[in-house]
């Protein structure tokens, strides 16, 4: 994938580092909420991503494509691949625990990806400056190290937990988060 500057971390950039408290190896990674359309188990139509981190630092999913999720007949919808691109590296990313929110996802279609197929997902961080974070995951068909069909880049941004407040619901966020302060 040819990133562009905007998701390319920048000369100096830190290389991520493992937080203290990651999880460990094989863990299970939970929904950071659960009406989220990726990772949600309450979202009636949702990827219901399930993931887990083979090492503190990535993550790793499987998320099968069902027929609510075509565009084409009995073929993924490009903007659903996103999403789901966009999950596994927002997944990743809370593994440094801070609130981030995506400033940018560019997604490369490489192969078209049927209903009934599962993709594996993986995503990782390539460097952090300040407040930005520079990621990539890939979706392979069929198996970890099957045939990659779609790539992305992302650039996201922290943010504090009051910035779900002031534009989401607090009361929702408070009931699923109550290690975090959301009070704006």
């Amino acid at each position: 994938m040819t990133r562009s500057a905007l998701t390319t971390p920048p000369p100096g950039a830190e290389e991520p580092r493992i937080h203290l408290n990651a999880p460990p190896a094989g863990t299970e990674l939970g929904s950071h909420y659960s009406r989220c359309f990726g990772c949600g188990a309450d979202h009636p139509t949702g990827l219901r991503i399930l993931a887990t981190t083979p090492d503190g630092a990535t993550v790793e999913a499987q998320f099968t494509v069902g027929e609510a999720h075509q565009g084409a007949p009995m073929l993924a919808h490009g903007g659903v691949l996103a999403a789901a691109m966009d999950e596994v590296i927002g997944m990743s990313i809370w593994l440094f625990h801070k609130p981030y929110v995506t400033g940018r996802l560019e997604t490369d279609y490489l192969l078209p990806v049927p209903v009934g197929t599962t993709l594996h997902l993986r995503a990782w961080c390539n460097g952090i400056a300040g407040r930005k974070a520079y990621l990539e995951a890939e979706g392979r068909i069929g198996a970890p190290d099957g045939p990659v069909a779609v790539r992305a880049a992302a650039l996201f941004i922290e943010v504090d937990m009051a910035h779900f407040a002031r534009h989401g619901d607090a009361a929702a966020i408070a009931a699923e988060h109550t290690d975090f302060e959301v009070n704006p």
